[in-house]
């Protein structure tokens, strides 16, 4: 620990990434060798479906890790640059997949070249105060009214309702995430990319915990009709695991462990039960994956792997902010 302290900012989070990757080369190697073995075994239609979802799962955590790396490497314009590129990209799967109609035009527009753009200059320039609030303040009232001066009455509050939701979490969820790289908090300049890496970390910890306590454990679902894997205590396993990392995980964050697992539980918390909700958006417009092939939009499930982390985001960095700074 003590040649760790020596190190300084840059070498501690390049260390960093060198044992994220190692991690994950591992992680592969052990799914791939059970893949091989299950494959071999009497394969049924649920087993099967594990294994393409464990695939996924882990395509999911190289492309978040690599574009980790990326963000980080770029430097603070970069990593805002790049984590706004995927929100602008979350919002078209989303939008794609909602009713919308001619009449949408002007607050669509309004959404994708005014409202992000500016949430992400906001994060960019470090102006947290009116990052907070620009989206649930100004660009809420500036939908409904640029669907208004439109003219088209027609189902209004619903459509309005869903372009809203999308960008409260496709922009203002994910804009928090390159917002942890940029806080300064006391004692800890120049460390934002181990904030974010908790935040990712604990959060994928309690998704795999909880998707598989669901697999083994067959409790009664809490919500059916959205998700028949989801139990409360899968959940709580979830959050348990996702604490216990995060206890862990205490050395890199300015606090100590009993406060990096109350932190981890929240992160947690919300990624699961923003999960959930997602999957509630899913079943509502039909579809099993953000990025069903069918769909045009060109980024294949890209808000399946973001969502945890849209709904965990700002209640972490706000969590940070409001009690480490």
């Amino acid at each position: 620990m003590g040649t760790l302290r020596r190190l300084d900012t840059d070498q501690q989070v390049g260390l960093l990434f060198v044992v994220l990757f190692g991690l994950l080369l591992l992680l592969s190697a052990v799914i791939v060798a059970l893949t091989w073995r299950e494959s071999g075994e009497e394969s049924t239609e649920d087993a099967r479906e594990r294994r393409r979802n464990l695939r996924r799962d882990l395509r999911a955590l190289w492309v978040g890790a690599l574009v980790f790396w990326a963000a980080w490497a770029s430097g603070p314009l970069g990593a805002t640059t790049a984590l706004g590129v995927i929100s602008f990209l979350a919002l078209r799967e989303f939008i794609t997949l909602v009713h919308t109609r001619r009449g949408d035009h002007r607050s669509l527009l309004l959404a994708f070249f005014v409202a992000l753009p500016l949430q992400y200059v906001l994060v960019g320039t470090r102006a947290f105060d009116l990052f907070t609030v620009f989206v649930p303040v100004y660009v809420f009232l500036a939908i409904p009214v640029a669907g208004a001066l439109a003219g088209d009455p027609g189902r209004f509050l619903e459509r309005n309702a869903k372009i809203q939701w999308g960008i409260m979490v496709c922009v203002y969820g994910l804009s928090h995430a390159p917002a942890l790289l940029l806080l300064d908090l006391p004692g800890y300049a120049g460390r934002g990319a181990f904030l974010l890496f908790f935040l990712v970390v604990v959060t994928a910890a309690a998704q795999l915990a909880q998707e598989t306590a669901s697999r083994r454990l067959r409790r009664r679902p809490v919500a059916r009709q959205i998700d028949r894997s989801f139990s409360w205590r899968a959940f709580g396993l979830g959050l348990a695991a996702a604490a216990l990392v995060g206890a862990a995980l205490f050395w890199i964050t300015p606090t100590g462990p009993w406060q990096a697992a109350t932190m981890a539980l929240v992160a947690a918390g919300c990624g699961s039960l923003g999960e959930l909700v997602m999957r509630a958006l899913k079943k509502d417009a039909g579809v099993r994956y953000w990025g069903n092939r069918s769909s045009v939009t060109g980024a294949v499930g890209l808000l399946d792997r973001v969502a945890p982390l849209c709904f965990a985001a700002p209640v972490f960095f706000h969590f940070v902010r409001w009690y480490l700074v």
